[in-house]
């Protein structure tokens, strides 16, 4: 069971993450049809980054979110399955 801490700590987190995947994905809509703009392509670059930054640091944390950065959680065993999800517990499928 987590701490009220950790919890708070996992919820900035997956906020954060959720935020800057939007980033990315809305930035890859824009580049499909301005494939030369370089501001647009620095801004994919600096939050693609970021998010697979976020992704390595919730695995080690608090277990891996998407099949690649499942190998970041420093563990001895593939715990994809072993782990609570985000939405089994504040999602209500409990």
């Amino acid at each position: 069971m987590m701490s009220s801490s950790q919890s708070s700590n996992r919820r900035k987190m997956m906020q954060e993450i959720n935020e800057t995947s939007f980033a990315v994905n809305d930035i890859l809509l824009y580049l499909d049809t301005h494939p030369c703009d370089e501001k647009a392509m620095e801004f994919y670059r600096k939050n693609a980054s970021r998010r697979n930054e976020l992704l390595c640091r919730y695995a080690r944390e608090f277990g891996p979110l998407t099949i690649d950065s499942a190998v970041d959680s420093c563990s001895d065993t593939f715990q994809w399955a072993q782990q609570p999800f985000p939405w089994e517990e504040e999602g209500g499928c409990r």
